[in-house]
């Protein structure tokens, strides 16, 4: 034991210390690479239209001009559309997560005939363009009186529909020991509560991941809402966004301030999931049985 206290911990070797510097240097710039176009939109939201293309690029503005968030308020009905955006991001999610926990449920625990196929021709839909069901997909929803609503873009994700968050969570609860579930088997506990009360809670980092893909996916979603809403009171942020795109194509700094405050939400949702986001990633790919 003593023996094993003492061993180093660090790089062992030089080479291994040159090694950890270039990786270093090498996300350092990566992490720049992916930065620059964001700062400079978050730049260029506080400039004056004619400060924006400058050459050379002016990255701290002369005068940061705050008005520019206060136009698009007025300009647009950007808080109606933020209000839409967050119903169905909200709703959307909480079906996502709901509906791949009980499917990858069934095929993580449950035996039952066909299980192994059925999960191999799920995996399978995701080489499946969403383009292939869009015509189908239209025609329903155009039979059930669901056009220019949000049941489009909410209903269907209560029903598992996505099969990677599927295998997320499948992949994540097989990796938990099956004596728990066996425990409160004996103590009288049913499937649903054996999901409930042990697997869910145990499982917050796959559920912080799976939440954290599906609402990227809700929020920067533009090709649902283009086909199923038509009233301009229902536009998401991303029909909005092109909205002041097309309005707005000579006032740049209005375009990225618009940008700007989509932008913000899920760059802090992300920063405060990410400890949950990044173990969620790393634990699912060990199942354990």
């Amino acid at each position: 034991m003593q023996t094993m206290r003492n061993q180093p911990t660090g790089p062992r070797t030089w080479q291994e210390r040159v090694w950890l510097i270039v990786l270093q240097l090498l996300l350092t710039l990566v992490l720049i690479t992916f930065l620059t176009p964001t700062l400079w939109m978050v730049s260029s939201s506080l400039k004056a239209s004619t400060e924006i293309f400058t050459h050379p690029i002016q990255w701290v503005p002369r005068q940061p001009e705050w008005e520019n968030y206060v136009k698009i308020f007025e300009l647009q009905p950007l808080r109606t559309f933020m209000v839409n955006t967050l119903i169905i991001v909200f709703f959307a999610v909480i079906g996502t997560v709901l509906s791949s926990a009980l499917v990858a449920y069934s095929f993580a625990r449950i035996r039952w005939p066909g299980r192994d196929f059925w999960f191999g021709l799920l995996l399978a839909t995701m080489m499946l363009p969403d383009v292939v069901t869009l015509v189908p997909r239209f025609l329903l929803f155009k039979n059930l009186a669901w056009l220019d609503t949000f049941w489009p873009l909410i209903v269907p994700h209560w029903f598992g529909i996505n099969a990677l968050y599927i295998f997320l969570m499948r992949q994540f609860f097989r990796g938990i020991p099956l004596e728990l579930e066996d425990a409160a088997a004996i103590d009288g506990a049913g499937r649903l509560r054996v999901l409930l009360q042990i697997l869910l809670p145990l499982s917050l980092p796959v559920i912080a991941t799976v939440a954290v893909f599906a609402l990227l996916q809700h929020y920067n979603d533009y090709l649902n809402p283009l086909i199923y809403i038509r009233s301009r009171e229902l536009w998401p942020l991303a029909l909005a966004l092109q909205a002041y795109n097309d309005a707005y194509v000579k006032n740049w700094e209005l375009v990225f301030a618009a940008s700007t405050v989509m932008v913000a939400p899920v760059l802090v949702i992300f920063i405060i999931a990410q400890r949950f986001f990044v173990q969620g990633i790393a634990l699912t790919g060990f199942g354990g049985r």
